[in-house]
């Protein structure tokens, strides 16, 4: 879920202009991962560092199907997962970080698709709010081109590479590539 949401929010909501043209650089940052996998990177940051975020917990009350896999005498996997859920909730609470929970009765084709149907809409709600248009990505297709370019420079390479096989330079091969200097932009 975290990644889907990352390129949601942060492709639709990583703006340079609003849409009048003026420079207004909004944009959410989105982290995450399930259960206690990285809660050391993540609760130390949160708690404290920069108070410039929000937290979303989604908890999943039905277990998984079958016996429960117990990691001590009478203490599932899942007891591990709630444990540190709440501790983490109260350990960023004690700081005065807040966070928000959904709860979902069990995982299924219909709750998965009512938390995307819930971020979409708030990620559209939220663009409208700060005048943004979700839809408009020009880093996006900047990537793009300049992928583009660079497969484009090492096809040229290795057309080089395999007319003439006997030891060059880096000039001579690119002279052989016809190559036009390529380098990355001045912010790389």
């Amino acid at each position: 879920m975290s990644r889907y949401l990352q390129q949601l929010v942060m492709e639709s909501l990583g703006k340079e202009h609003d849409r009048a043209g003026r420079a207004v650089h909004q944009g959410i940052a989105v982290y995450g991962n399930k259960g206690s996998t990285d809660q050391h990177a993540y609760v130390q940051q949160l708690r404290d560092g920069l108070h410039n975020f929000f937290v979303t917990f989604i908890q999943v009350l039905r277990d998984r199907e079958g016996d429960a896999l117990l990691v001590e005498p009478d203490v599932t996997s899942g007891d591990y997962l709630f444990g540190f859920l709440m501790g983490t909730r109260r350990a960023l609470a004690d700081k005065g970080r807040g966070s928000i929970l959904i709860t979902l009765d069990e995982l299924s084709a219909r709750s998965l698709g009512a938390l995307i149907a819930l971020y979409e809409r708030a990620v559209g709600l939220y663009a409208e709010m700060i005048d943004v248009n979700a839809y408009h990505q020009p880093g996006v297709e900047a990537g793009k081109k300049a992928a583009g370019e660079v497969l484009e420079l090492q096809q040229s390479l290795l057309a080089a590479l395999r007319r003439d096989r006997s030891p060059r330079t880096a000039e001579a091969l690119a002279a052989a590539a016809a190559l036009r200097t390529w380098r990355p932009s001045s912010g790389s």
